[in-house]
């Protein structure tokens, strides 16, 4: 049985000829960056505030993401503190934008909540959220 992707689909995007690396490959920083905007658009709905990320705990590049293919990535908040919280990040991609879902990299990305004047801000609980943030069935 194939892998399955944890978490939900957060980003979709199409690996462009203008984002590789001199090797002809989608450049890792590109692919990096598609995870750091998912997994902020993750973390924001659950903090309902503004986040900044502050550590990359982990990243696994396992193979290369190649140009026509098309980048998904999944998020799921996987801890949760007092003002911050650790967001799973998996990249996968359709080979030539048809072809078969394979996993390219993941990764632990972790963001502070954030007020107004940029200090850190509490974490609402889980009852304090807003229904659709709590629903995995939403489509983004």
């Amino acid at each position: 049985m194939a892998e399955k992707a944890i978490g939900r689909l957060t980003t979709r995007t199409l690996a462009m000829s203008s984002d590789t690396n001199p090797a002809g490959d989608i450049f890792g920083g590109w692919v990096l960056s598609q995870m750091d905007i998912a997994a902020g658009i993750c973390a924001g709905q659950r903090a309902q505030s503004r986040v900044v990320t502050v550590a990359l705990d982990s990243m696994s590049f396992i193979s290369p993401v190649k140009v026509g293919d098309v980048l998904g990535v999944y998020t799921k908040v996987i801890h949760i503190g007092n003002t911050s919280m650790v967001v799973n990040v998996e990249a996968w991609v359709r080979r030539d934008r048809i072809g078969n879902r394979e996993k390219v990299t993941d990764g632990h990305f972790k963001f502070v909540a954030i007020d107004d004047e940029g200090l850190p801000t509490k974490i609402p609980m889980e009852s304090e959220l807003p229904s659709y943030v709590l629903d995995d069935d939403e489509l983004l």
